[in-house]
């Protein structure tokens, strides 16, 4: 039992480790909770980007849920990318984070939206928290990619 415990205090510490971390901002002298920023690429669509905000507790078995996502197009986006995701209604995860020991992780799930032919990036924790799954949303347009298609307009005639 001690040895599971060491080994999850240890990997709750080592969250804190990331290689893609971008930012630390600390929340107060008398507090342990500071807000991390990452960087994630995306393995399928490489020229898509997304920035995840979210509060960490130093020295806690539970990290809060709150978090916050921003994804931007930061290079090319082909039609083979788009060819290669899932397509499915739920997407796919593209990023999963143990946020405590106790089960609780952050997900990011790649969702596309062929109808208005955009990306879409759902951050959510897998544990509910004071009555809600705490979630954020960013959107990334094809529109001006090489993966967009332009819609095919009919004419009166037809």
């Amino acid at each position: 039992m001690k040895k599971i415990l060491a080994t999850a205090l240890l990997a709750t510490l080592l969250t804190g480790c990331s290689d893609n971390e971008v930012g630390d901002v600390s929340l107060g002298f008398f507090t342990l909770k500071d807000i991390k920023i990452e960087n994630l690429k995306d393995d399928v669509v490489t020229g898509v980007t997304c920035h995840i905000a979210s509060v960490e507790a130093d020295l806690s078995f539970a990290d809060p849920s709150d978090s916050s996502i921003a994804c931007r197009q930061t290079g090319a986006i082909t039609p083979a990318m788009i060819a290669n995701i899932d397509k499915s209604k739920s997407g796919e995860v593209v990023f999963k984070k143990s946020k405590s020991i106790f089960f609780k992780s952050m997900k990011v799930r790649r969702i596309y939206d062929a109808e208005n032919q955009t990306l879409l990036y759902l951050s959510y924790t897998t544990k509910e928290t004071e009555g809600s799954f705490k979630h954020s949303l960013s959107t990334v347009p094809l529109w001006g990619t090489e993966a967009y298609i332009e819609p095919v307009m009919q004419t009166a005639a037809e």
